[in-house]
């Protein structure tokens, strides 16, 4: 059974930064591409961003352009969230995924296994 351990949530004020990490316990980790999603309270779960097997490839949301960044090491079974420039709607649960696939999607339903989640609240 894969599991995946988020950490680095917190409070901080508007314009601030955290850092989340994900490590991953499984062996094929480099193979799959890794996303993380973010639910606030009252709202569905929504893709934040997602990085491929490699880390050559990104994509993220409109919202968070610019200002979030995602990387991972694959030699530490590790996926980042660099989030700067908070604000208070990036308030919210975030999850990290690993995908089925090598390449990332926005679509929940192409992750297998999910993180228990870490809470990020950004103070106005």
């Amino acid at each position: 059974q894969v599991q995946l351990v988020e950490s680095g949530g917190g409070l901080v004020q508007a314009g601030g930064s955290l850092r989340l990490s994900c490590v991953a316990s499984s062996r094929t980790f480099s193979q799959h591409a890794v996303g993380w999603f973010r639910q606030a309270p009252g709202k569905e779960r929504e893709f934040v961003a997602a990085i491929n097997w490699s880390g050559d490839y990104t994509s993220n949301i409109e919202s968070v352009k610019g200002r979030f960044t995602i990387s991972r090491d694959n030699a530490r079974n590790t996926v980042y969230l660099q989030m700067d420039c908070l604000i208070p709607e990036d308030t919210a649960v975030y999850y990290c995924a690993i995908a089925r696939t090598n390449w990332g999607s926005a679509a929940a339903h192409d992750y297998t296994y999910w993180g228990q989640g870490t809470q990020v609240t950004v103070s106005s």
